[in-house]
């Protein structure tokens, strides 16, 4: 995949985002995702680990709250897809910031897409 797409999971329009592109490293970036994804009609925006800049990854820098509030504003959800594991072994609070936000419905860590179908796929 070299271009980011619209495909529906579960669902949902999901804006799958290529491995490889801009850095989600701040409120600029996640303005230009919003901007994308609403403009193909996707309520998720799936985003590589290996794009979302490590600044997010450290919560006292402040881009991940930032990040997020854009996405909780615009009505949209964010999802990481990969492996963050070398981020959370290294902060408690980052391991516990992962964990509360996937027990929500905006913000959501998966290890993949088919767990992202997972999630939203409706109940019942």
């Amino acid at each position: 995949m070299a271009t980011d797409d619209v495909v529906p999971l579960g669902g949902v329009n999901v804006l799958r985002c290529a491995p490889s592109g801009p850095s989600l490293d701040g409120e600029s970036a996640a303005l230009d995702l919003i901007g994308d994804a609403m403009g193909r009609d996707a309520q998720v925006v799936a985003v590589p680990a290996g794009r979302v800049a490590d600044e997010f990854f450290r919560l006292r820098s402040g881009v991940a709250g930032a990040v997020m509030q854009k996405f909780v504003n615009y009505r949209l959800r964010l999802v990481v897809v990969g492996d963050v594991s070398r981020h959370t072994e290294q902060s408690g609070a980052l391991r516990d910031f992962v964990r509360e936000t996937n027990q929500g419905g905006h913000i959501w860590f998966v290890p993949d897409l088919t767990s992202l179908e997972e999630k939203l796929r409706p109940a019942g």
